[in-house]
Parts: C-alpha cells; structure tokens; sequence
C-alpha cells in the first residue's frame, strides 16, 4: 500500500494550511531536504559536536524545522538535542504598527539555556527585526554562552546589521517580491516559491507587513 503523506498540523493556525502557490519554485522538497541536512552538519562542525546544544524555533516556521536539524544532529550524534520554541511577538519594535495577534508558544527545554550554545532557526531572514526581537527574548529566558543563527532562506534588504550563520539558501530578491516557505508540518507541503508582492497565506516574506505570523521577513 503506498504511503500517504502527513496531514498538515492540526494545532497550526488555520490561515498556514495554504493551498499550493502561484510564482517560482525555487526549493522543492528535496532541495529542502538537502539545505537542512548541510545545516546540520554546518552547525556540528562549528560546534565540534553537539556538546551543549539547544535549538529553539521561532514560530511559526522555524518550530518545524528546529525539529527536523535536532532529529539529523541526533542521527549523526547519537544524542538527543533539546529542542525548544521562542515566540517574539511582544517584543517586535513594530508592535503598536501592527494589528492584535494570539501570542504564540514559547517552550524552552527542560534545562534552560544558560551557558548553552543557542542556535534560533527560522524560516525566513529579511529585515532582521525579528532576530532582534528574538534576542531581547531570549534575555528574559536565560544567558548562552553563544547564539548563532540559522535559517532556510536569507533574501537579503536588511535593515539591522545581523547576519545568519547557516543558511540553506541564499535567495536575492527585490522589495515587489514575495517569499512564500510552506512546511509538511503546517502546510501539507514542502516548498519555497517567489513571486510579485500580490500574494497571502503561507510563511509569507515580501514586505513589512504580515498578514499570517511573526516569523522572519520582516
């Protein structure tokens, strides 16, 4: 009997169950495949192992894959990888600019962060307001020692002067683009599509405003 693929996640929001969009295909589920499993080994070669190491997701896409990176690392390794959740919603400087959201989880692991190696995953790098706010988060939580970055898909125009350490892929844009990452574990669906700034739904990454949740792209 051939295998049936996964439901999307019955608990994601009902706007990220997205039907396939319009625009360039520029990573499939293979090339998705294939990103997360160099940044997995990226991140143990930067960090000699998986001594110490915590991933914490931001939502709503980075969750997933924090999940997918801590499963190859443990494959490699053999240990498991705490695996957390960091919402950033109350700490964006555009706050009062946007319209009320339900906060989303933040769920750190059991034995907290501190003088962990911490590497945040999202789906998406753009602005970089949202690894700052990521960052200030993070202070109300505990102190790593170190915190790196990791994302799917860097596409550039940022307005802080942060920069990821394991990228799956480098995607240059234009402002009038849209960045769209839908995930198997929320969407149905693997894959990574651009196109013209017309489009909603998904992880959506084209301008500064939002219209699903609070992960990068903004």
């Amino acid at each position: 009997m051939p295998t049936q693929p996964a439901p999307p996640d019955a608990t994601a929001p009902p706007d990220r169950r997205i039907p396939a969009p319009q625009g360039r295909t520029v990573l499939d589920p293979r090339d998705i495949s294939r990103a997360l499993t160099r940044i997995s080994h990226e991140i143990l070669e930067r960090n000699k192992g998986a001594t110490d190491l915590v991933l914490l997701g931001i939502p709503t896409g980075g969750v997933p894959l924090a999940r997918r990176v801590a499963e190859r690392i443990s494959a490699v390794e053999g240990v498991e990888v705490p695996v957390g959740s960091l919402d950033v919603t109350m700490y964006r400087d555009d706050l009062r600019m946007r319209p009320a959201r339900a906060l989303l989880p933040t769920d750190i692991p059991p034995d907290g962060i501190d003088d962990k190696v911490v590497v945040l995953v999202d789906d998406v790098l753009y602005s970089g307001r949202t690894i700052r706010a990521a960052l200030d988060a993070m202070n109300d939580v505990g102190r790593p020692r170190t915190v790196r970055l990791a994302v799917l898909v860097d596409r550039g125009h940022r307005d802080l002067p942060i920069r990821a350490d394991f990228v799956g892929k480098n995607l240059p844009t234009s402002l009038a683009e849209t960045v769209v990452v839908r995930l198997q574990e929320i969407d149905g669906a693997d894959g990574v599509t651009i196109a013209a700034d017309t489009i909603s739904g998904g992880t959506t990454a084209g301008t500064d405003t939002v219209t699903d949740h609070p992960g990068e792209g903004r």
